[in-house]
C-alpha cells in the first residue's frame, strides 16, 4: 500500500489538512498491518439514541462537530477548544468547515491492544481498514495539550515517543485524526464489542451495521478489588462504582446503564469507567497495560 497515496475519499479541505501536517512530520513508514481504532461507549446516548441505534440509523461514524457528544471533552463549538486545536493543528483547513467535513478521532493502534488504542474513551472500538491510514494524521501526546510532535502512516516519529514516555496507561495513546469521513460499510474491519454487552440491545443494534462483528473478552473488576484503588481517581468515584455495581461486580454495560439513568453527573460516571478500564482491562487487571492480540487483530467470534 502506498502510504504517501491521499485516497479519493474526501475533499479539498481534508486533502489541504493531510498535506499539512505531512510537512510537519518525518520519519520511517508505519509497519503492514498498522490499524486505527475508534474506541466510544456504545450505551451512550446521541441525539436521545444510544450510540450504536444512532450508528445504525446513520450508517457513519461522526465528530462531536455533528454529534454533540464526547467521551472526553466537549468544546466542539464557535469559539471553543477544539475549533483553536484544528486551525493550529491542520493549518486553518477547516476553519470554515460545515461539521460533517471535520476530522474523525481515534488512535494508532501500535500496541494491538484486544481492547482497542485508547480505551480512556469507550470499552468497545472500530478498527478501520489498512485504507484509512492514508488519510489520517496522528499527534502525540493527545491534541488536548497542544502537542508540537505529529506524523503520517508515510512518516512516523511518534511510537518511540510514546513508548519512551511515563504517562498514565490511559493517556499514552498516539491520538489519530481521520480525514474525509467514515462510513461503516466502507472503512471499518471490526466493530469489536466488550462481552458484557452480549445479549444485549446494543448487540441487536450492532448487528444492523454493515460491518463484522467481533468481541474481546470485556472489562471486568470486583468491588473489593476497586477499593485498593482509591488513590486512582479518588475514593468518592469508588464509592460510586460499589453503588453502581451488581451483585458485587462491576462491568461497562453496568456503568452504561448507570449513565443513561441521569442519576449521577456525567463527569462522575466518567471517572467510574477510568477505573474499571485502568484496573480491571481482560486478562490484566491492575497491570500496566492491557494485553496485545496474539495473533494480531485476534478477537474471540
Amino acid at each position: 500500500m502506498d502510504f504517501g497515496g491521499f485516497a479519493s475519499v474526501g475533499g479539498a479541505r481534508a486533502r489541504a489538512a493531510v498535506h499539512h501536517v505531512a510537512a510537519l512530520s518525518a520519519g520511517e513508514p508505519l509497519a503492514r498491518g498498522s490499524r486505527i481504532t475508534l474506541n466510544f461507549h456504545p450505551d451512550r446516548l446521541a441525539g436521545g439514541l444510544p450510540v450504536l441505534e444512532a450508528l445504525a440509523r446513520d450508517g457513519a461514524y461522526h465528530s462531536q462537530f455533528v454529534t454533540g457528544t464526547s467521551n472526553g471533552g466537549l468544546t466542539a463549538h464557535p469559539g471553543g477548544d477544539r475549533r483553536r486545536w484544528e486551525s493550529r493543528i491542520f493549518g486553518g483547513a477547516y476553519d470554515d468547515a460545515p461539521a460533517a467535513e471535520r476530522p474523525v478521532y481515534g488512535a494508532l493502534d501500535f500496541r494491538r491492544q484486544v481492547v482497542g488504542a485508547a480505551p480512556r474513551f469507550g470499552s468497545c472500538h472500530f478498527r478501520l481498514t489498512e485504507a484509512a491510514l492514508a488519510r489520517a494524521t496522528f499527534c502525540y501526546p493527545d491534541s488536548v495539550f497542544e502537542p508540537t510532535d505529529f506524523g503520517t502512516a508515510a512518516a512516523m516519529p511518534l511510537i518511540a515517543l510514546a513508548e519512551a514516555d511515563e504517562q498514565d496507561a490511559l493517556d499514552d495513546y498516539i491520538e489519530a485524526q481521520v480525514h474525509g469521513g467514515v462510513d461503516l460499510a466502507r472503512d471499518v474491519e471490526a466493530l469489536v464489542l466488550d462481552a458484557s454487552y452480549r445479549g444485549t440491545p446494543g448487540e441487536a443494534a450492532a448487528r444492523r451495521l454493515p460491518c463484522p462483528l467481533a468481541w474481546h473478552p470485556g472489562y471486568r473488576i470486583t468491588v473489593a478489588e476497586l477499593s485498593r484503588h482509591g488513590d486512582y481517581r479518588g475514593p468518592q468515584y469508588v464509592a460510586l462504582a460499589a453503588e453502581i455495581a451488581e451483585d458485587g461486580v462491576l462491568d461497562p454495560r453496568m456503568i452504561g446503564d448507570a449513565a443513561r439513568s441521569g442519576r449521577y453527573p456525567a463527569q462522575d460516571v466518567k471517572k467510574v469507567w477510568h477505573l474499571l478500564a485502568r484496573h480491571g482491562a481482560p486478562e490484566g487487571a491492575g497491570t500496566a497495560r492491557v494485553p496485545r492480540l496474539s495473533p494480531p487483530h485476534a478477537v474471540t467470534p
